[in-house]
């Protein structure tokens, strides 16, 4: 019997089956509210066990690119409360990912009197998409004071409240792919010398804290945190103590008894490859769900979930392209390649348009 198309539990939850549809940035939240284009999309991907949400902004400070949506107005909250329930009403779960973009950003992407914040005034290598203007270099950030992570911590603890008033089942705490949370944890943009830099008990310490703000807001069976040990994307170089300070990472968030941590692997897009010692080691320390993301076909999920290597497994441009990826990979038809040119463009077009099978 297959245990990919499974029941399962999530903590409290129960899930109709173990494939996550993971994370997936697309740019289609104009005005930065969730919308009826957004339903549809999620809707019609409700195949999947547990649905993550693209990421999300729990501030207007971290809204650093294009046409991503946000969840601290109450506008956003009632676009979100309607993608619930159309995804509910499918059987899936839904977690929503907080994604606080931090120095990942430019100001032409930002409300008015939003600011472009980081852990320290350090700029990352590259550039960044605007709608005005085109590709520009990311913005300098300004290091944060010790008030404006008081203020940062609040609003996240604030978007979880919100989201529950969404409808969803739990939150997904961003500390991968280099934005906010990562940019405290990684010695080449976090250059503190206050208690939020320098060792891993100081540069881990402000992701520790959202944490524990978000589970004091809404109990620790709804958060789970996603983390990219070995990610190199947004300018995140791999470094020697990288083992150890993941390490920290698991035990802490064990001891916070959180629901799950969703281990990014990009190396099939091109990063270095996250070692096997890295996954095993959370699989050890860490007694939450593990999910893994990377690369993943049928064949190897099924193979990785009875090695008992992870509880669920979580598919991105798979799920982006096939609405009915469940069905596809239970049957062994062919998969609908991804559009690259329409991943971050406004509008139906790639977005709610892929064929399902007959």
């Amino acid at each position: 019997m297959s245990l990919l198309f499974s029941t399962t539990s999530l903590g409290p939850l129960a899930l109709q089956n173990r494939l996550v549809m993971s994370p997936l940035t697309r740019n289609r939240a104009t005005g930065n509210i969730p919308n009826e284009l957004m339903a549809q999309y999620y809707a019609q991907r409700a195949c999947a066990g547990l649905i993550i949400t693209e990421g999300t902004s729990p501030s207007p400070n971290g809204l650093g690119y294009p046409r991503i949506p946000g969840v601290f107005s109450a506008e956003q909250v009632a676009g979100w409360r309607r993608i619930t329930e159309a995804v509910h009403a499918q059987g899936a779960k839904m977690f929503i990912q907080f994604m606080h973009c931090g120095r990942i950003a430019h100001p032409l992407n930002l409300p008015a009197g939003a600011r472009v914040l980081g852990p320290s005034a350090v700029a990352a290598a590259g550039e960044i998409s605007t709608d005005t203007e085109g590709k520009k270099p990311h913005a300098m950030p300004q290091a944060m004071t010790a008030a404006d992570i008081k203020a940062t911590i609040e609003e996240y603890a604030q978007a979880a409240r919100n989201a529950v008033a969404a409808g969803f089942d739990g939150v997904e705490l961003h500390g991968a792919n280099g934005y906010l949370l990562e940019q405290f944890i990684r010695p080449n943009s976090n250059r503190r010398t206050d208690g939020y830099g320098g060792a891993i008990e100081n540069r881990a310490r402000f992701a520790l804290e959202v944490a524990d703000a978000a589970i004091r807001a809404i109990g620790k069976d709804k958060v789970g945190m996603r983390l990219s040990p070995f990610g190199v994307f947004n300018d995140m170089p791999v470094y020697e103590a990288m083992e150890a300070d993941y390490t920290y990472l698991a035990r802490e968030l064990n001891a916070r008894g959180l629901l799950y941590i969703h281990l990014v692997d990009h190396s099939p897009m091109g990063a270095p490859p996250v070692p096997g010692s890295i996954k095993a080691m959370f699989r050890s320390v860490f007694k939450g769900a593990l999910i893994l993301s990377g690369g993943y076909d049928a064949a190897r999920a099924e193979s990785d979930l009875a090695a008992g290597k992870c509880d669920l497994i979580a598919a991105g441009r798979p799920f982006l392209a096939n609405p009915d990826l469940v069905a596809r990979w239970k049957t062994g038809a062919a998969l609908n390649a991804p559009d690259v040119s329409t991943f971050y463009t406004p509008g139906p077009k790639g977005y709610t348009d892929y064929p399902v099978l007959g």
